[in-house]
């Protein structure tokens, strides 16, 4: 198995995206990629919008290598839309080379989902129907397609228990020498997430980190309790740790690296590039972009 890190925060976007490749089949997980609109009351810099648009074609190039593709959750950083959108890089256009003819492997659209979730996972189908090759609610189900099988947890919560983003559903991908699970936004917040991964065994775990950028604001004890869980499944399953995406927009990420059991890789350190978190460094990028001296972890080339 062969597995590629598409899009993230350490890459200077917010999304999860990853390849793999099995034999001849490709497995696109989570095919969306974003800027946040407004963080520390700032539009993205330039930095960003040309990691956006790395980012997206990217994702487009290796969507061409995929028959498979699966969807954790209708976030926008998370799956791409049929819509113009300038902080998803999307278009009916990009949608359409993404999904036709593809087998979909998609969190289900109506059980266990809030209505925001619910409203774009319609919009979402109206389109991916018509194009589409096959489409499976996948939550909970076992899928085997010979040379490997696709497991997905039941829902579980987008972050803490009883929270208002709603769900979202892991995949695990095993080729009988390797386990795989993606799990994008459970955040590492909810017992139930950390329960199923270790119940799976993995040799390799992709997840997002906790926000804890968003501690006391809208997220209570984020470090705290996303510390005890990673901790928790590292002793259990003394899996490889790919950890990105929501941690990352905080720039005391290495902190919460240093206080792991196991050392974790980002995407772009698992592509053996350097970090560049950069809308952590959003207000320092803009004074830059003013001809300011300001000093940032990272190239900006």
């Amino acid at each position: 198995m062969k597995l590629v890190p598409l899009a993230s925060e350490s890459l200077g976007v917010r999304s999860l995206a990853t390849f793999l490749q099995i034999g001849k089949i490709g497995i696109l997980i989570d095919p969306g990629v974003a800027l946040g609109p407004k963080r520390y009351s700032l539009p993205p810099a330039k930095a960003e919008l040309e990691a956006l648009q790395k980012a997206r074609e990217k994702i487009q190039q290796y969507s061409k290598k995929a028959q498979i593709i699966t969807i954790s959750h209708y976030h926008y950083d998370h799956h791409t839309p049929f819509f113009e959108g300038i902080y998803e890089s999307s278009s009916s256009e990009k949608a359409k080379e993404l999904y036709s003819g593809k087998i979909l492997l998609i969190k289900h659209p109506t059980e266990n989902i809030n209505f925001s979730q619910r409203k774009r996972a319609q919009a979402f189908l109206k389109e991916a129907e018509k194009i589409a090759k096959k489409i499976e609610y996948a939550d909970g189900k076992f899928f085997d397609f010979g040379d490997f099988i696709i497991e997905f947890s039941p829902a579980v919560p987008h972050g803490s228990e009883g929270s208002k983003l709603g769900f979202v559903v892991m995949v695990m991908v095993d080729d009988g020498r390797k386990r795989v699970i993606h799990a994008s936004d459970i955040q590492l917040l909810n017992k139930a997430s950390k329960d199923w991964i270790i119940k799976q065994m993995p040799d390799v775990l992709i997840t997002g980190g906790p926000p804890t950028y968003l501690e006391g604001y809208r997220v209570k004890e984020a470090w705290k309790t996303g510390l005890k869980n990673l901790n928790e499944i590292i002793k259990e399953t003394n899996a490889e740790i790919i950890l990105d995406h929501h941690l990352i927009r905080d720039k005391r990420y290495p902190e919460f690296f240093a206080q792991l059991e196991k050392e974790p890789l980002t995407f772009a350190r698992f592509l053996k590039k350097e970090d560049r978190p950069l809308e952590a460094y959003r207000k320092e990028l803009h004074k830059i972009e003013k001809g300011e001296k300001v000093e940032v972890p990272f190239s900006l080339s």
